[in-house]
C-alpha cells in the first residue's frame, strides 16, 4: 500500500454508535496519533510505517529509550506532553490509536471527543488489513487459559492458529505470517473499548465481574467494552455465551439481532443449564462434559476439575469446534492440560497442607472461583486494589477459615474479615507465608489468591507468583 490515507474495512453488522457509522467504509489513517509506546503501541507504529503511513506518538513517560525506539521506526514521538500539547496533537490527527491500558480519564480521550476525532484500536487495523478467520475470547477471568487451549486444539486439528491480542503478540504484529490460518484473539476490555468495527467469526464471552475500574470510566463502561465483542457480528458468525452468567446473557440480544448463531455453555449453577447445548451431565465420578454432535468427555479424565476448569473446558470445546477443530483434538487438548502458571498452580504439599499459587487472580471474582474448589482454605489476599469493592471476599467463608492480609489493601482485607475468621497482617511475602503456615492444619489448602494487582510489591502478577513459589519451596517444602 503506497501513500494510503484510508484503508477499507470489512462489511459487518450494525454500528454501536454514530462514530462507527462514520467509519463504515474506511479507516481515517492519513495522520494517526498513537497514545502510548509500549509493546502494542510500537507494533501499531511499525505496522503503519510498513504501509507507508507515518504516525505521531505520545507517551506520558519521559524516557530516552522511547525516543531511540521511535527514531528507529522513523516516527515522531512527544514525551510527557502537557494537556495543551495533547489537545493540539489530537486536533491535528485523523484518528487516535490508544494503546491498551491507557485509562479513560487520559486527556487524549477528552480532546478526541471535543474535536470529534475518531478513536480506533489495533483490532480495527487488523480487521481492515486482513480477512483471515478470527476467534475472539473475552471475559473477566479465564480468557488467557481458554485462548491458549483453543489455539492448541486448532493446531492439533491441522490448522495453523496463532494466539494474539492480549498476549505476547499484538494482533497487528502477527499479520505478517502468511501461513497462519486463523487468529485466536485474547480480547481485553482495553482493546475492545476502542474498537469500532471488530467482527470476529467466532466470539466467546466467558464471564463478567467488576474489574479495571481504575482505568475504565465506570462499571457500565467496562461492561459495554466486554459486550462490544458481539456488536458487529455477521450472520455467518457464531457467538459462545456463558449461560450461568446473567450479565453475559443480558447482552445476547445483540447476537440475535445480528443474525449470528448463538450457543451457550453451563456447568449447572443456574436454571438455564438444561437448555445449554454445552454442559456438565451426571454427578460425581460419572460427570462428563457433553455437547452437540455427540461430544463427550469424562470429567475424571481431566487433570483439573474445579468449577472454573469445567466452565473453561466447555468454552474451549464450543469455541474450537465452531472454528473448525476436530472433536478428538479438542478432547486430547483438554485431557493433556495441567494448568497455567500462577492460576491455582500447585506448588507442593508438606505435613498434610497443600500450597497453591493463584497470583493471576487480581479481582475478587477470580478468588471466589479459586476457593470454590477446596474444602478448607487459608487465604493470602491483598496487594494494590484497582478500584474494586473487595467486600465480595466475605463470600469465600466457608471454605476460607483464616486470612493473611498483604500489601496496600491489607487494612481493607483485615476489615472485611474482622470478626468473621482469624486474620493476620503481613508486611512482605516472607511474613505472609510464615503467617499462613502458622494458621494451616493438616487437610488445609494455603492459597495465594490476592484479588488485587501486584504493583505495590512487584512489577506484575507473575513476579509475585514466582516469589511466593520460591519462598514456599525454600521455607516450607524444603524443611
Amino acid at each position: 500500500m503506497s501513500s494510503a490515507e484510508t484503508v477499507r474495512s470489512p462489511e459487518t453488522g450494525s454500528s454501536a454508535d454514530p462514530l462507527s457509522e462514520s467509519l463504515a467504509g474506511e479507516l481515517p489513517l492519513s495522520k494517526p496519533l498513537i497514545v502510548g509506546f509500549g509493546i502494542t503501541g510500537r507494533a501499531i507504529a511499525k505496522s503503519l510505517v510498513e504501509r507507508d503511513i507515518t504516525p505521531t506518538v505520545i507517551d506520558d513517560r519521559s524516557d530516552d529509550d522511547l525516543s531511540v525506539q521511535a527514531a528507529a521506526l522513523g516516527v515522531r514521538i512527544v514525551l510527557a506532553p502537557q494537556v495543551d500539547d495533547i489537545s493540539s496533537l489530537v486536533e491535528a490527527a485523523s484518528a487516535l490509536l490508544p494503546s491498551p491500558g491507557v485509562p479513560d480519564h487520559h486527556p487524549a480521550f477528552a480532546a478526541a471527543q471535543a474535536t470529534n476525532t475518531p478513536i480506533l484500536s489495533e483490532f480495527d487495523l487488523a480487521g481492515a488489513w486482513d480477512n483471515r478467520p478470527i476467534v475472539a475470547i473475552t471475559g473477566t477471568n479465564g480468557k488467557t487459559s481458554v485462548t491458549m487451549l483453543v489455539t492448541e486444539a486448532l493446531n492439533r486439528s491441522g490448522l495453523k492458529a496463532e494466539a494474539v491480542g492480549n498476549t505476547d503478540i499484538p494482533f497487528v504484529a502477527a499479520l505478517g505470517d502468511e501461513e497462519t490460518d486463523v487468529f485466536v484473539v485474547e480480547a481485553s476490555s482495553f482493546r475492545l473499548a476502542h474498537s469500532r468495527r471488530f467482527a470476529p467469526n467466532v466470539a466467546g464471552w466467558l464471564n463478567f465481574a467488576p474489574d479495571h475500574l481504575d482505568a475504565h470510566a465506570g462499571l457500565d463502561a467496562y461492561k459495554e467494552a466486554k459486550a462490544s465483542i458481539w456488536s458487529h457480528l455477521s450472520e455467518s458468525a457464531t457467538a459462545v455465551a456463558n449461560a450461568d452468567d446473567p450479565v453475559v446473557m443480558d447482552f445476547t440480544d445483540r447476537v440475535i439481532s445480528s443474525g449470528a448463531s448463538l450457543t451457550a455453555f453451563s456447568i449447572g449453577s443456574t436454571e438455564s443449564s438444561p437448555s445449554a447445548p454445552w454442559r456438565v451431565d451426571g454427578v460425581g465420578a460419572d460427570s462428563r462434559l457433553v455437547g452437540p454432535a455427540g461430544f463427550e468427555l469424562a470429567v475424571s479424565r481431566l487433570q483439573r476439575s474445579q468449577p472454573h476448569d469445567l466452565a473453561n473446558g466447555l468454552a474451549v470445546a464450543a469455541l474450537s469446534i465452531a472454528a473448525g477443530a476436530k472433536a478428538d483434538s479438542v478432547i486430547d487438548t483438554l485431557v493433556d492440560f495441567g494448568g497455567m502458571a500462577h492460576r491455582v498452580e500447585l506448588v507442593g504439599e508438606r505435613d498434610g497442607v497443600r500450597w497453591f499459587n493463584d497470583s493471576k487472580a487480581t479481582v475478587p471474582h477470580a478468588t471466589l472461583a479459586a476457593v470454590g474448589g477446596f474444602g478448607s482454605v487459608v487465604l493470602i489476599a491483598g496487594g494494590r486494589n484497582k478500584g474494586l469493592d473487595l467486600g465480595a471476599l466475605r463470600q469465600t467463608v466457608p471454605p476460607v477459615k483464616a486470612v493473611v492480609a498483604t500489601g496496600n489493601a491489607g487494612p481493607e482485607i483485615e476489615a472485611i474479615f474482622d470478626g468473621v475468621v482469624p486474620v493476620l497482617p503481613a508486611t512482605s511475602m516472607e511474613t505472609a507465608v510464615e503467617a499462613a503456615q502458622s494458621l494451616a492444619e493438616p487437610g488445609d489448602v494455603v492459597l495465594l489468591s490476592p484479588s488485587c494487582t501486584s504493583f505495590d510489591w512487584y512489577p506484575n502478577y507473575a513476579a509475585r507468583g514466582v516469589d511466593f513459589r520460591r519462598i514456599v519451596e525454600e521455607e516450607v517444602l524444603a524443611l
